[in-house]
């Protein structure tokens, strides 16, 4: 239904910044997005969405007021802007989207998904 695509990680020195991007395309335009993590050895989790169209945001506490979600409409494309980064930030980014209008922070509802980019913050 909702076809993702990610790029912009790679490596960075602690205290660096990434953006990460990801472009939604298919049959159905997604109402909330999200990018989600997955480190080494740990579970997936969802650290940070938004309604599409609308400026409201979410984070998780670890990466809050490190990490910025954003959109561009006419580019059907949302950021994920990283700075002050950690080594504990090291992981496999996802980036997400669903169709349920009113649960954009609710992580079990997200069920397009994109390939993963990695990102690697080094000490």
């Amino acid at each position: 239904q909702v076809h993702l695509v990610e790029s912009g990680g790679g490596s960075v020195q602690a205290g660096g910044s990434l953006r990460l991007s990801c472009t939604a395309s298919g049959s159905r335009e997604p109402k909330c997005m999200g990018w989600f993590r997955r480190a080494a050895g740990k579970q997936r989790e969802g650290i940070a969405g938004t309604y599409i169209g609308v400026d409201t945001t979410y984070y998780v506490d670890s990466v809050k007021g490190r990490f910025t979600i954003s959109q561009d409409n006419a580019k059907n494309t949302v950021y994920l802007l990283m700075n002050s980064l950690k080594p504990e930030d090291t992981a496999e980014y996802y980036c997400a989207a669903h169709l349920n209008w009113g649960e954009c922070f609710n992580w079990d509802k997200y069920n397009n998904w994109g390939q993963g980019i990695q990102v690697t913050v080094s000490s």
